[in-house]
């Protein structure tokens, strides 16, 4: 593949993925975009309605493909995965989540693929661990999207809070995306400014947006089934950062190996994200209470990887 063209495969074609897809299109960053997924008719579909606006968009090459096209992709998104059943455990949907993302690493492992990996599919951090041990790869080139989408619903809340623009928002979520996810009040700020040097600061207006943001999913699922739009968005945002190289600071899930005495599990810690994947986790300053916290989310994923088999 000549060295000007960027792929980016992606994996699954349901709603995340060829959301994923269209916002990739947009992005207008990769050259080719190709769908696979195990309903290839689905993925058809999806490639089809995606091409009929490149002429508003810039010229990509679109298409739904075979594992034989995910080959030379230089970055994999998986997004492939089963929604939770009524009645069925978070356990139960790792277990099966793990054997799809079991046989999507397989083949991609077959067609020989040297890229960046991108797991999307939930939970991400117990799966993007799943899949790391799997390829037997260098941590950094095994990513998962982590709180990439809880960190912009927390500036997006900010924001609104504070009157000011998101994008002017410094603040993270980090460890799990889940429940046991956390702030970092000590070291936010908008525009290099303390939030407690603002005058619209208030603690517990702080701890409500924390909960607006943790819980977010829940309640758009309850309104609408799905989410879909942003983590898109998300993901186009991280695949922009592997492919000019731009050494952004994400909060993407990524190999712990030390930091805050944490190691061997996958958590969202603010990451330099570049060509090579995740380049450098950063340690910001954190007070006792976040570092507590933080531990508890790394035990929470610890305990659920103990409790399934990593070779499946």
């Amino acid at each position: 593949m000549a060295s000007d063209v960027k792929r980016i495969a992606v994996i699954g074609a349901g709603l995340v993925g060829a959301t994923s897809a269209y916002a990739l299109m947009m992005s207008r960053i990769a050259s080719e975009i190709v769908l696979v997924d195990v309903d290839h008719e689905r993925a058809v579909g999806e490639a089809m309605d995606l091409n009929h606006g490149i002429p508003y968009v810039s010229n990509q090459r679109i298409w739904a493909g075979t594992y034989e096209d995910v080959r030379d992709a230089d970055i994999t998104v998986i997004t492939a995965g089963a929604n939770q059943k009524p009645g069925e455990t978070r356990l139960d949907l790792v277990k099966r989540n793990s054997e799809i993302l079991k046989g999507v690493v397989n083949s991609l492992m077959e067609v020989g693929n040297q890229g960046i990996l991108l797991v999307v599919a939930n939970p991400v951090d117990v799966l993007t661990y799943v899949a790391w041990k799997l390829t037997g790869w260098d941590a950094k080139r095994v990513i998962g999207s982590g709180t990439v989408l809880d960190t912009a619903r927390l500036r997006h809340h900010l924001g609104q809070r504070f009157e000011v623009d998101p994008r002017s928002v410094h603040a993270y979520i980090l460890g799990e995306h889940g429940d046991s996810e956390m702030a970092l009040w000590s070291s936010a700020t908008i525009g290099n400014v303390p939030l407690s040097q603002f005058p619209q600061y208030d603690r517990a207006a702080l701890e409500q947006i924390f909960h607006d943001t943790r819980t977010a999913a829940y309640q758009i699922i309850q309104r609408k089934k799905a989410t879909y739009y942003a983590i898109g968005l998300g993901v186009a945002r991280i695949c922009e950062a592997v492919l000019l190289n731009q050494h952004s600071v994400l909060s993407v899930s990524t190999l712990a190996t030390g930091q805050y005495g944490i190691e061997d599990v996958y958590l969202s810690l603010p990451s330099v994200v570049g060509v090579n994947g995740v380049q450098q986790v950063l340690t910001p300053p954190m007070n006792e209470e976040e570092i507590a916290a933080l531990r508890h989310s790394a035990e929470v994923l610890k305990e659920t990887l103990r409790q399934i088999d990593i070779n499946l």
